[in-house]
């Protein structure tokens, strides 16, 4: 099937690992050119090399996305040397896990500016290229925590519900040009998810007991791959999807209850 990216410009944040890799690759294997963006240099340009591979233009910028004038400069610069932008993957890291007793204001303020200010930031920055494109496309990488709440992690569960408000409010605001969706992958074995695996790590338990107990409560049984995501991701980016709009898709092997 063939998703009509050819020639195409995508920016993906947070892509030099885990899900935002994976996704930039897939672009560039369906024929986009790609800018990459994340905090550490050395990551961003080992993932860089592999996108090339795929043997498409790839640019880097290196930014926190929590930091508004960087993140800001980052999709600006980028859309400058692509020359053109017709997606943008708003992507980043989750906040740290804790319980409500655990976090302090700082941290509150800390995870706002990550997980909804960058986000807000980098749409801002991308719209007037975006409103250049016959076939343009922003998709947020949230959590299915907005619809199930996971315990620990009160800072996700709450602030990616005003994400969840955002993306939705979007694709009203920039309808018909803009196509506005998000993604809600379950558990996908990433850094991440060994890192919140070992926070609930004990005595005598390891991060692969933690993985496996986890795993029993997914109906298909296991732990998503980050390819999972990057292909509903690309998929919903590309011309392929340009009748799906405000769209919240979970990539979760059935770990969502709720039936609506």
């Amino acid at each position: 099937m063939d998703l009509g990216l050819r020639g195409r410009a995508a920016f993906v944040g947070g892509s030099s690992q885990g899900m935002g890799r994976a996704i930039a690759e897939l672009f560039s294997g369906e024929g986009a050119d790609v800018a990459l963006c994340a905090r550490r240099a050395e990551e961003l340009e080992r993932a860089a090399v592999a996108v090339r591979t795929r043997g498409r233009r790839v640019v880097t910028r290196v930014a926190d996305l929590a930091d508004g004038p960087a993140a800001i400069a980052a999709v600006e610069g980028a859309v400058a040397e692509l020359g053109r932008l017709d997606v943008l993957v708003v992507n980043s890291g989750g906040p740290p896990p804790g319980t409500f007793a655990d976090l302090d204001d700082a941290a509150w303020h800390a995870a706002h500016e990550l997980t909804l200010m960058s986000g807000v930031r980098m749409v801002r920055a991308a719209l007037p290229a975006l409103r250049k494109s016959d076939a343009a496309a922003v998709l947020f990488i949230s959590s299915f925590t907005i619809r199930q709440p996971v315990a620990n992690l009160v800072l996700s569960n709450s602030i990616r519900l005003a994400v969840a408000g955002l993306a939705r409010s979007l694709a009203n605001e920039l309808a018909p040009k803009v196509r506005v969706n998000t993604v809600l992958p379950g558990n996908i074995r990433t850094e991440r998810a060994v890192e919140l695996a070992r926070a609930r790590a004990t005595a005598g338990r390891k991060v692969d007991d933690i993985i496996a107990e986890a795993s029993r409560g997914i109906p298909l049984g296991r732990y998503g791959e980050v390819e999972d995501v990057a292909r509903l991701a690309v998929f919903l980016c590309s011309p392929a999807a340009s009748y799906i709009s405000g769209a919240v898709v979970p990539c979760d092997g059935g770990l969502i209850q709720a039936p609506v």
